[in-house]
């Protein structure tokens, strides 16, 4: 048999601050409010509203009430959940594993470009900015992790016997950003290298520009290395070192050949990977050096290039695949080098191969790297025109919702 209780009014008599009860709570009438110093019981409390010192539910809203940072620290055995409303720091604070932290409601981060647009259709649930020359963004509101692809230019074709030029080194991964402007440089392909030049000896190709987004930058890719002279006592010339390195120059009979430069990028790129702190790059491959008259590969961002293995030049480096724009796109694959019978083939986002032989065809070319993938370009021999390297590419996308 249950008892009850029914009361108008329940006062703390002198030395009283704690009402105990052993069951429910059930406060009724035109107010049904409880107010208390301390309410204790073991059972549900009901009530149009309950105040506790300066902490108040009701059906519509929960008032925390405000302390400051001292009296918050005077709480012992703070329980998990906690929440106060700070005046020191005026913010809301909640009490957790790691200890008191601020309470924020988090913006969506929005981003918007003065000099591109954002294109979603390709990437669901993405807003993504591709820069193919220099700009900027802005970061209106809130903030968080954008993905980035940032590749250096590719490095110019050797012009005579010349090597493959390098990819430009390939940055992938994300970066927190926060309200502000950031600029954008997209550098561009190398040049080059002068065929058949006069006076002797040929001039080499240069070395694609670095592409930069924040604290982001890629290098660019090293120029293909040239043939050193005419006569017979004519060494190759080495290549560039660059985000990947440029292939070596091949050289006269019984002499050496130009050597495949390192790349300032780490080995090992795997399709879509988060590259290391130096990006992608591998090395340039060597020239033959006997009478062949071939040069190295680029490196790529893949792989290193080859190295000329006689009449055929040396095949570039392999470039990786990525699909931050939502489509799989190759980039930063190195050019072939210039071969006496064959040129080297180049693989993804590079330029292709080298000049063909070096009287039949005559004017044969080094294709030049594929522009905004950071691809270097291909080498060519004598009055063959070899390959300017590639463009580069920054690359930006964050989540819209």
């Amino acid at each position: 048999m249950t008892s009850k209780i029914v009361v108008n009014n329940i006062e703390a008599d002198s030395g009283v601050s704690t009402v105990t009860f052993a069951g429910d709570i059930s406060v009724t009438g035109s107010a049904g409010a409880l107010s208390a110093t301390s309410v204790t019981s073991s059972g549900a409390v009901t009530a149009g509203s309950i105040t506790v010192g300066n902490t108040l539910i009701n059906s519509t809203s929960i008032g925390i009430g405000t302390t400051d940072t001292t009296g918050r620290n005077a709480g012992v055995g703070t329980a998990t959940g906690t929440l106060i409303y700070n005046t020191s720091t005026n913010a809301f604070e909640g009490y957790g594993p790691q200890g008191w932290i601020i309470v924020k409601t988090l913006e969506t981060l929005q981003i918007s470009s003065p000099t591109v647009t954002a294109d979603t259709s390709s990437r669901t649930g993405y807003a993504v900015f591709s820069f193919t020359g220099p700009g900027s963004i802005e970061v209106t509101s809130g903030s968080g992790d954008v993905e980035y692809l940032v590749i250096g230019g590719g490095g110019g074709g050797g012009g005579w016997v010349g090597g493959g030029g390098g990819a430009g080194a390939l940055k992938f991964g994300t970066l927190p950003i926060s309200p502000g402007t950031y600029s954008i440089t997209v550098g561009g392909g190398g040049t080059k290298g002068a065929p058949s030049p006069t006076p002797y000896p040929a001039s080499n190709a240069t070395s694609g520009v670095d592409s930069v987004f924040a604290t982001i930058t890629s290098a660019g890719g090293g120029g293909g290395g040239g043939y050193a002279g005419q006569g017979p006592q004519n060494p190759g010339r080495d290549g560039l070192s660059g985000g990947s390195g440029g292939g070596g120059g091949g050289a006269d009979p019984g002499f050496s050949s130009g050597t495949g430069q390192p790349g300032t990028g780490d080995s090992g790129g795997t399709d879509g990977s988060t590259s290391p702190t130096n990006g992608w790059g591998n090395d340039g491959g060597a020239g033959y050096p006997g009478s062949a008259y071939a040069g190295g590969g680029g490196g790529g961002a893949g792989g290193n290039g080859g190295n000329a293995p006689g009449p055929t030049g040396g095949a570039g480096g392999a470039g990786l695949d990525y699909t931050i724009t939502g489509s799989t796109v190759g980039y930063a694959g190195g050019g072939g080098g210039v071969g006496n019978t064959n040129p080297g083939p180049a693989t993804d986002g590079g330029g292709k191969g080298g000049g063909g032989a070096p009287i039949s065809p005559p004017g044969s070319v080094g294709d030049n790297g594929t522009a905004n993938t950071g691809g270097g370009g291909g080498g060519a021999r004598d009055s063959n025109i070899a390959g300017n390297g590639g463009d580069g590419i920054v690359i930006i996308a964050y989540p819209t919702a």
